[in-house]
């Protein structure tokens, strides 16, 4: 996946995700690969799409996370789910404006 700036490539790789560099310019020059997340994440090989998604600064990553790994601690997570979101931004920003 590209990052919004258009010099950066993320690809998931067998043991986390990487990104690399790449040149502005005429010709395709990309740099040396880095490891970003060497965590285990969800990366279905069958799956025809991306299976993560970066944020729009390049910073962030969204994943699925597998099973913890021995002695790491455990982690809470929460999730806020909103629901009707699409008519409240209708409300506040109505069609035809």
């Amino acid at each position: 996946m590209w990052a919004r700036n258009g010099r950066e490539l993320f690809y998931m790789a067998p043991n986390g995700l990487n990104g690399v560099t790449i040149a502005a310019g005429t010709n395709f020059k990309a740099g040396s690969p880095t490891r970003l997340i060497e965590r285990r994440y969800f990366s279905e090989t069958a799956f025809v799409g991306r299976t993560y998604d970066v944020s729009s600064d390049g910073q962030r990553f969204l994943m699925i996370r597998l099973g913890r790994a021995s002695g790491e601690a455990a982690e809470r997570s929460n999730i806020i789910v909103v629901q009707g979101w699409f008519e409240e931004l209708k409300r506040l920003v109505p069609s035809g404006n």
